[in-house]
């Protein structure tokens, strides 16, 4: 993610800021600018851009920033639209008159906005789903389990369905651990599931798109419900490790391409936020790894330097994780086969890009 800073005072600010910290200045994250705007309000519904080079003076902030407190995403004034680019995408959320659903929906909504950011950067940032006949659109839905009605996770015909008691921590971690998984979040959830949806739309344009990605993850064809039940049944083969990047990988071509490419988002956004700091780091011995960023790391040509960069910043999270004390923030390792998947996902959305570049 870029470094933001406040257009006022000239101090950094971050992605999920509504305030500035040194000044109060007005906040709202610009998805036609890429940045995080700073703003005059002229009232609570018209907000004036302190950007001198911004096409758009004027902007109202998103319904649910200003009703809610549950976004902070603006909309440039000539819009005719009540929810931001984010908000379109939800078409549920649980009952608000419960106090603690308000504080998941907004724990949620703030993991989307981070999961639809890297999106932007990629260009493939989703249109919202027009009806139910529409499987080139996205939606979400954000439900509450009840005892006689639970929420089961996942992704079918471009809706998205998250069980929204994760958005609490102990349900989490519990979850987490119950299911023998190292790593569980809500935006790990947002990029897994938008690998099914990714998966769709990628073999409706491109469906010579298909003949490689079964050569890395096996063929999607085979029976979805009896591979889920037998890897329930059974659990992941004793070298699961040799092959995927995690257990439920195992399961399906289907999981195992979600896990992979929630897995190269995950690698990519952090490589994003380094570059973006200007993070540099020379190993003290000659087998000690650097960090040495030759171009940026979304869409790079170079995905060798990337992945080596990767191995050098994961390296050190979690070397300072293990001094605070805390688990290691990168539990993973990965074999050469998932490296060759990561390079199949790195491939077809540097392919996507150049189609789009061309198309404009």
């Amino acid at each position: 993610m870029k470094v933001f800073y406040c257009e006022n005072c000239k101090h950094q600010v971050f992605f999920q800021n509504t305030v500035c910290q040194y000044c109060s200045t007005v906040l709202g994250f610009q998805l036609n600018m890429n940045q995080m705007g700073s703003f005059a309000k002229i009232d609570t519904q018209t907000w004036r851009s302190l950007n001198p080079e911004d096409p758009h003076l004027y902007y109202r902030p998103c319904y649910n920033y200003s009703t809610h407190q549950s976004c902070n995403w603006v909309i440039p004034a000539d819009q005719d639209q009540l929810y931001c680019e984010s908000c379109q995408l939800t078409h549920t959320i649980p009952d608000l008159s419960i106090e603690k659903n308000l504080q998941y929906w907004r724990h949620i909504e703030s993991a989307k906005r981070y999961f639809l950011y890297l999106t932007k950067q990629l260009d493939i940032f989703p249109k919202p789903k027009k009806d139910e006949h529409d499987r080139l659109g996205l939606q979400f839905n954000f439900l509450m389990p009840y005892e006689d009605q639970p929420v089961m996770t996942g992704h079918v015909n471009g809706v998205i369905t998250l069980n929204a008691s994760e958005a609490d921590i102990v349900i989490r971690v519990k979850t987490r651990l119950d299911m023998a998984e190292n790593y569980r979040t809500l935006l790990g959830h947002f990029r897994h599931e938008s690998g099914h949806y990714y998966f769709d739309l990628m073999q409706h344009f491109f469906p010579e798109w298909l003949e490689e990605f079964r050569e890395h993850f096996g063929d999607e064809r085979q029976d979805y419900a009896q591979a889920l039940e037998a890897y329930y049944e059974n659990g992941p083969a004793k070298n699961w490790s040799d092959f995927y990047v995690s257990r439920y990988a195992c399961a399906h071509p289907w999981e195992d391409w979600a896990e992979t490419w929630a897995h190269y988002l995950h690698m990519m956004d952090t490589l994003d936020t380094a570059y973006h700091a200007g993070l540099k780091m020379q190993g003290q011995h000659t087998i000690d790894p650097d960090i040495n960023f030759k171009e940026p790391p979304l869409l790079s040509h170079d995905f060798e330097q990337t992945l080596s960069n990767w191995f050098a910043l994961t390296y050190i999270l979690n070397a300072l994780n293990r001094s605070m004390g805390q688990e290691d923030a990168y539990p993973f390792t990965l074999s050469g086969i998932v490296l060759s998947k990561l390079h199949f996902i790195h491939r077809s959305l540097l392919d996507i890009h150049q189609r789009i570049i061309h198309a404009r």
